[in-house]
């Protein structure tokens, strides 16, 4: 009988161990689909970076004539792309010319510290080697402190300290150190060209792109909250649109973590070849600047969300005083931040968005006089102090709304985007060449007519 039941426990000790690894599975396979499905460009880096890795095995398997001049060396082309094929063209770029680079200079200041331990004797060659060595690393571990050379060049620093010790400390004679710089050399240039060849045709993930698309979604998230702000502090909304708009009003909080990977586009942009309607020298530094002002913007945003659900809520009758002035500003700045958002998109000049500003600019200034008078005698400090803050914060908004417009008109003018007429212009030339035209006079009325 107790043979009986430790063969019961065995099997509901196994069966529950089986049943705990499928469940885990199960659950890894929904994560893995999740992650797919969130941005299916990860399943094609996933696929180029093995096909690279075929591509450059191939010298590993030819016996002739490749295998004879690499040998066993043409591995590094294979651990060079591992290292370097990364999910951008800017990021693998980079790393590829970082490498390449870096392998030349390591590999030049190596052999010529060989060449000269040689006349230095037997005794003092190893000495004079590790100094060579100890100098390097020092001077350009520094050098890797300096943050525009750590920003863009710090992994070409690395290289050139691991190249410059392998050389020195391998303890080749000369024309062997020659060879071997030549082979890692050799090596290294066709894993990274590899690299940077699928990494650029095909399916190219373009990091300036993705900076742009970010730019504009994070000012999007902005005037979506603002859009239903008003509605929730006022208690404008019904039940039906407080629930669809609750979770709007929390996507703002992703613009506050957005400075890292802002920083780090900008970075791999850099390296970038023209493509599509970005030009070489785009101005990326002044993204910088517009996702500086957004976060600023953001984080006001974010102290004006803490009175939605404040256990000090302000009573109504006392809201009601600011409703409409805060109610336009919170309007108008979202119309603002979404007409901003979609001509970054559009790559055009935001100019509707003017309008919006003036507007919201015109309230700010009702409002601060409002706030100078006695607008609430009779009523508590406690319950003012909540509804004023909501007040200031909105009038801040509206100063970095304006910010926005300002930088975001300033990459217009640098990147030399197009005003949202001009497609209507051109159009318009269309038609005037099929149509006769009495005068210029008439044209330009009927331009006017159409942007009005």
């Amino acid at each position: 009988m107790k043979m009986v039941t430790e063969n019961q426990e065995n099997a509901a000790f196994t069966w529950n161990w089986v049943k705990g690894l499928i469940n885990k599975l199960v659950n890894a396979v929904e994560e893995a689909k999740e992650l797919a499905e969130d941005d299916p460009r990860r399943v094609v880096h996933s696929f180029k970076l093995g096909l690279a890795i075929i591509l450059v095995s191939l010298l590993y398997y030819f016996d002739d004539p490749i295998y004879d001049d690499f040998g066993v060396s043409a591995m590094w082309a294979v651990i060079t792309v591992v290292v370097v094929f990364e999910f951008s063209v800017g990021a693998t770029l980079g790393k590829g010319v970082n490498r390449g680079i870096a392998t030349l200079l390591g590999g030049a200041f190596g052999v010529g510290a060989h060449r000269l331990a040689e006349f230095s004797g037997d005794k003092v060659e190893p000495i004079f080697l590790g100094l060579c060595v100890f100098f390097t690393a020092a001077v350009v571990t520094f050098m890797r402190f300096h943050p525009k050379l750590k920003a863009r060049y710090d992994y070409g620093l690395m290289i050139i300290i691991l190249t410059v010790s392998m050389i020195c400390v391998s303890g080749y004679r000369d024309d062997e150190v020659l060879e071997i710089a030549y082979v890692r050399l050799s090596t290294v240039l066709i894993g990274g060209a590899a690299s940077v060849f699928i990494s650029a045709f095909i399916r190219p993930v373009w990091a300036g792109e993705d900076l742009h698309n970010l730019t504009a979604a994070n000012i999007e998230k902005l005037g979506i909250f603002l859009e239903g702000f008003a509605g929730e502090y006022f208690k404008l909304l019904d039940k039906k649109n407080q629930q669809e708009k609750k979770a709007s009003l929390a996507e703002y909080k992703s613009v506050l973590n957005s400075k890292s990977t802002e920083e780090s586009l900008v970075n791999f942009a850099k390296w970038e070849p023209r493509h599509g309607k970005f030009r070489y020298r785009q101005p990326w530094d002044q993204y910088l600047k517009i996702g500086a002002v957004t976060r600023g913007c953001a984080y006001r945003i974010e102290a004006l969300s803490g009175y939605l659900h404040s256990e000090m809520q302000t009573p109504m009758e006392i809201r009601a005083k600011i409703h409409e002035l805060c109610t336009k500003m919170s309007t108008e700045c979202s119309c603002a931040l979404i007409e901003i958002s979609v001509a970054i998109k559009k790559m055009t000049r935001a100019t509707p968005a003017d309008v919006h500003i003036s507007n919201a600019e015109n309230a700010s200034k009702s409002l601060k006089s409002l706030l100078k008078t006695d607008l609430w005698p009779d009523a508590d400090l406690v319950d003012i102090i909540p509804a004023a803050t909501v007040a200031s914060l909105l009038i801040e908004i509206v100063s970095c709304t304006a910010q926005i417009a300002d930088l975001v008109n300033e990459l217009a003018s640098l990147s030399k985007y197009k005003c949202p007429n001009d497609a209507m212009r051109q159009s318009q030339i269309g038609k005037d060449k099929i149509l006769p035209r009495t005068s210029s006079i008439e044209v330009s009325h009927n331009f006017s007519i159409t942007v009005e």
